[in-house]
């Protein structure tokens, strides 16, 4: 590792970026000890301050574990996630095709009116929608905070039903499964609230996924704005001439 003194970046940042990338692409395994921190600091030439701050924002990030005395060892699981976009399908079972144990928390659940969701759905200004906001993870890791709405004229059994687990497998259950997708994807830096999500110490580039999906009648029945982790995700296209 090679930490500058001639930049303006902190050296804590320094080392926890360079350590980020080393757990993502495998160099460092899942289950490794890392060094304690006065002899790693010494052998960095810097301050045990310095690896200390590293290593607690890393454990903000669910990259490393406490292990008692013997200082950190690296989370499993936290190697890049490469998902395809071959076809569609939701968090949960994508997360599943990855090996991942998916798991939902509700932040927000309400039936609201909004004139813009509603001009985006060709609905009157008047038609109720399901806002839903939700942290979604992977393995117990905050990958992605999402904020979706459904068209509750077309899926009444949303505003009460038990959207814990898979929407997709309850919208499919109540005749309205969803066949196609118009989907893009951009780069975004996350607000107070969503670095808050995913325990950063500071913004870090996530992507934001826009997401409209209809119904086999080409009904639209959800419109999602997911941010995900950018240092937890890839996406993977697969394209043939």
């Amino acid at each position: 590792m090679r930490l500058r003194h001639d930049t303006a970046k902190p050296l804590y940042q320094q080392l926890e970026e360079q350590l980020r990338a080393l757990i993502e692409d495998g160099t460092v395994a899942g289950g490794t000890t890392l060094p304690a921190e006065r002899p790693f600091a010494e052998a960095l030439g810097v301050s045990r301050t310095t690896v200390q701050r590293c290593y607690d924002s890393l454990r903000r990030q669910h990259y490393l574990t406490a292990h008692g005395r013997h200082g950190f060892i690296v989370a499993a699981g936290r190697t890049r996630l490469s998902p395809g976009m071959d076809r569609l399908k939701g968090f949960t079972e994508e997360m599943q095709e990855l090996g991942r144990v998916p798991s939902t928390r509700i932040v927000e659940r309400r039936v609201v009116q909004d004139r813009s969701i509603a001009s985006l759905f060709g609905l009157p200004s008047t038609a109720p929608f399901l806002k839903l906001v939700r942290i979604r993870c992977g393995d117990g890791m905050p990958l992605s905070r999402e904020v979706a709405w459904y068209d509750l004229t077309a899926v009444p059994a949303l505003a009460e039903g038990d959207l814990d687990g898979s929407v997709y497998a309850f919208l499919g259950a109540h005749g309205a499964a969803l066949v196609r997708c118009r989907q893009t994807i951009e780069a975004a830096t996350p607000d107070e609230t969503e670095c808050a999500v995913f325990g950063f110490t500071q913004p870090l580039p996530c992507l934001l996924i826009k997401r409209r999906s209809y119904a086999r009648d080409d009904r639209m029945i959800e419109y999602v704005e997911g941010l995900f982790r950018g240092d937890a995700y890839a996406y993977r296209l697969d394209l043939r001439a």
